[in-house]
């Protein structure tokens, strides 16, 4: 009768124990998801080229200046690759990361 005993206050305890593991393993889970929210968001910033510099590879677009990454895809209204200089004078529109700034594409602005 002891060892029935035993066995069910240990299995009491082991029904806690997977309880507050279940819980916290839960709580990991929803925390790694906020965490992700909001991540690839992208932020349009449209207006006309004011000029380059490709020391510091900041394409200014309007008054304000934006950093553009490495592999940015740069584009004309046609949507044929072009060098960033030949865009300057135009209305672009530019897509940023929400995050870093970044400008990860340039694409002209179809006139209309």
């Amino acid at each position: 009768m002891r060892r029935v005993i035993a066995l069910l206050k240990d299995s009491k305890n082991l029904i806690e124990t997977m309880k507050k593991l279940l819980t916290l393993a839960a709580v990991t889970l929803m925390m790694a998801g906020v965490s992700y929210a909001g991540c690839g968001l992208k932020v349009p910033v449209s207006g006309e080229v004011k000029g380059y510099n490709a020391e510091k590879k900041q394409l200014t677009v309007g008054t304000e200046a934006i950093t553009i990454a490495p592999t940015a895809k740069i584009t004309n209204a046609e949507g044929k690759e072009v060098k960033i200089t030949d865009l300057v004078g135009k209305k672009v529109t530019v897509s940023t990361d929400k995050h870093n700034k970044k400008g990860e594409s340039v694409t002209e602005q179809k006139k209309s």
